[in-house]
């Protein structure tokens, strides 16, 4: 209560003029601690909104194409063992000498050498797409020639293996 008192005192003390330099002084500090505080956040954000939402239409469109995929894949017809074996070698022919490959069961390593990363993307694809085949691991270097070497361990999904 002392500081309260203290300080109405002084206020009384101040001349009329001071009075009024000090009244102007609390309402700018309260007008920028109101803009700052309360009107500025959300005005950022209304300014920030449109290009948020133009992010966030970019991710759903990825996202829903992803999902077309998806089902896309899920649509197509099981193939039997031989067939999807069959698939993965007819995918592996366009790699010509830089891919080799060995079954083991349902799983087949091909190794690569020399091969670029379009041309291994495409494969990647081709193999998903017509084989059903799902790689389980992936052991690449990238060489001297900027193009890659490597295993890719492949999982056949036959009837009943997840795709």
């Amino acid at each position: 209560m002392k500081l309260l008192e203290t300080m109405q005192s002084h206020w009384r003390n101040l001349s009329d003029h001071e009075q009024r330099w000090l009244q102007i002084a609390m309402v700018v500090v309260t007008v920028a601690m109101l803009w700052w505080l309360v009107l500025a956040p959300p005005l950022a954000l209304l300014r920030a909104a449109p290009a948020q939402h133009t992010a966030l239409d970019a991710q759903l469109q990825h996202m829903l194409q992803l999902q077309s995929q998806a089902k896309a894949l899920q649509a197509q017809p099981v193939l039997s063992a031989e067939d999807a074996h069959q698939a993965l070698v007819a995918s592996l022919k366009p790699l010509g000498a830089s891919a080799q490959w060995t079954v083991q069961s349902d799983r087949t390593q091909v190794t690569l050498k020399g091969v670029s990363a379009a041309t291994l993307a495409q494969w990647l694809s081709v193999a998903r797409q017509n084989a059903h085949a799902v790689p389980t691991e992936v052991h690449l270097t990238r060489n001297a020639a900027l193009t890659w070497d490597g295993t890719v361990l492949i999982l056949m999904a036959g009837p009943g293996s997840p795709s």
